[in-house]
This record gives C-alpha cells, structure tokens and sequence, in this order.
C-alpha cells in the first residue's frame, strides 16, 4: 500500500484493517501489533495509521486501552437491533449466533404509576408485575431492561421460568402475541449501578430504547425501558414506500421509531 506524497491514505489503512477483521485474520478482543509494526506491515507512515485507528475507534470497530498492558484491541461484534420487526432479545442473538443468556436482577409486584398506566391503559393505581433482568451475549451483558406488565391479565406470572423470551412465553402460557411496538431511542449516559451492571466505563453512552408493545387486538400489554450498550449495538432499520407504517405483516404492524437524542 504504497504511500503517496500529498495523498492521504488513512482511509485505506482503514478499510484494510476492517478486510482484516471481516475476514478473521483479526479476531475480536485481539491485541493489534505496535503502531511501528502496523505502519511498516502496511507500508504507510504512522501518523496515517493513527488517523486510521482514530476512525476506527469512533465506529467502535477498535477499542484503545492507554497504560502499560494496554494498546488497540479488535472490539467485540456489534449486535444489530433491528427494530422494523417486533422480536425478543434471546431470538435476536440467536439469529445472529450468539449464546443468549439472561439473569434476573429483580421481580416485583406494584402500583403502576401515571406514565406505565397511561402507556398501558390502566389505572395508575393498578398493579404490574415489574421485572428487571440483564441481557447476555456470549456470556457478556448486552442489555438491562425493566419491563412492565399489566398483573391481572397475567396471574401466576412471576411464578414462571423468567429466563428466556417473555414474548415467547406469553404467547405459549397466555396466548398473548406481540404485534404493535412503539420504540423511543435516546443516547443518554447510564447510572452509576447501570453502568456497573452493564460492565462499561462511567459515563459510557447507551441506547436508551422505551418501548410499548400491543397484542393483535391492539391492546398494549408492556411497558418497558431497555439500556442497551452502545459499544456493542447498531440500531437497524428497514423502510419500504410499499406502504404506510401501519400496514400489516402477518397480522401485525410494523414498528413505529421514534429517534431522540438527549445530552
């Protein structure tokens, strides 16, 4: 890759390296060599290379760890969250071959509040089953969410198996569906405990998802907020001018997104 003189070639350093990652010759969590053994394997100077490292942290296709032991690492796959279609996590890692996993953080049982009774159509004084669980990818956390369903359409439920797709259980124990999901995503910077839990650095950005899913009836049973990690996430979506966001497949409608941004 010979460097010309005037002609900046961090681009093609970088797309070398991304053919590099794609192919498998840099594996993920790979240490890359020193910048003097990277300039001179691509034969371009190291201020080209650092400009192409620079491009490729910010895409988060490499992760750079200052201090002694540290140096550029191949970033872990990103997991894309593809919100034109209404599926649970578990079934989405799957699809893209990863191990699913999920711990239970916690379970509860409360009044539902003005904002879940209103996303839910209930009274606020109402009770939901409140369930927080963390999301893994390969054994790696993904995701927090907290998930709210109405508790007298869903007696017993608690008392289940929390650990895999609750949309599949739904459907299998209570013959609910998912359908309809209206999906809110902010930029936001987590908690102290979220950021623990979620195993990134603090003030580390997430996806912040809020989502409210209706059953074939329309009838809205989830209220929910998922953090999912930034780093490890892209957010996909397919459009077509084939027809509105209300047409159906399958019986159900397509995902309504709304995109924000917050500071």
């Amino acid at each position: 890759m010979p460097e010309a003189s005037g002609n900046p070639v961090s681009e093609d350093v970088r797309q070398a390296l991304l053919d590099h990652i794609s192919s498998g010759k840099l594996k993920a969590g790979q240490r890359l060599g020193s910048e003097r053994d990277l300039a001179t394997e691509l034969r371009v100077s190291r201020s080209s290379l650092r400009q192409a490292l620079a491009l490729l942290e910010q895409t988060g296709a490499v992760r750079r760890v200052p201090g002694r032991g540290g140096g550029t690492f191949v970033s872990q796959p990103k997991i894309e969250r593809d919100l034109s279609h209404v599926v649970g996590v578990p079934a989405l890692l799957r699809a893209q071959g990863f191990t699913a996993g999920t711990r239970v953080v916690s379970t509860g049982l409360t009044a539902a509040g003005e904002a879940t009774a209103r996303e839910l159509g209930i009274g606020s004084n109402e009770l939901v089953f409140d369930i927080v669980r963390l999301r893994l990818a390969d054994g790696i956390p993904i995701s927090l969410e907290h998930a709210r369903f109405p508790a007298a359409r869903f007696p017993g439920l608690l008392e289940r198996s929390l650990g895999g797709s609750m949309y599949e259980m739904l459907e299998s124990d209570y013959g609910v569906r998912p359908c309809d999901a209206t999906e809110r995503i902010e930029v936001v910077i987590g908690a102290e405990h979220e950021v623990s839990i979620l195993e990134v650095e603090p003030k580390a950005p997430l996806m912040s998802i809020t989502r409210t899913t209706e059953d074939e009836s329309g009838v809205p049973f989830e209220f929910s907020h998922d953090l999912f990690r930034a780093d490890r996430t892209r957010i996909v979506v397919h459009s077509s001018n084939a027809g509105s966001s209300t047409d159906r497949r399958n019986g159900c409608a397509l995902v309504e997104v709304t995109a924000l941004t917050r500071a």
